[in-house]
């Protein structure tokens, strides 16, 4: 639920970063290999990549841009000390995919539960 939130801009990145952070090692290693999987599902493509970087706010010289440049994932394997920056650009490229594709393809309403998040009880997890 909360990376989908984070995708369609309905809780700020600054929040998802500090939700990150106070997860477990192995937990974060989790929630990066999810990003990936939900990058994959919603299409992401490498004309994606700049835009990701950009608004991800790492430099492209980071480990995790470099490797995403190169369309290359894998990044839940890194250093810990990369994965809050795995995890900022990889919710950029989830968030770009998945408005490309709510856009293109759900426009006149779907039934995904996570497109419709604002019509979800406020309780629901």
């Amino acid at each position: 639920m909360i990376l989908n939130e984070l995708a369609q801009g309905l809780r700020p990145v600054a929040e998802g970063v500090e939700w990150f952070e106070g997860l477990s090692e192995d937990d974060q290693r989790k929630v990066v290999h999810a990003l990936v999987l939900f990058c994959g599902q919603d299409r992401a493509c490498e004309e994606d990549v700049p835009e990701s970087i950009a608004r991800s706010g790492i430099r492209p010289t980071h480990t995790p841009a470099v490797m995403l440049t190169k369309w290359r994932f894998g990044m839940e394997a890194l250093p810990a000390y990369e994965l809050t920056k795995s995890f900022r650009l990889l919710v950029a490229l989830f968030s770009i995919a998945d408005t490309r594709r709510r856009t293109l393809y759900c426009a006149g309403g779907c039934g995904h539960a996570w497109h419709n998040l604002r019509d979800l009880p406020q309780d629901a997890t």
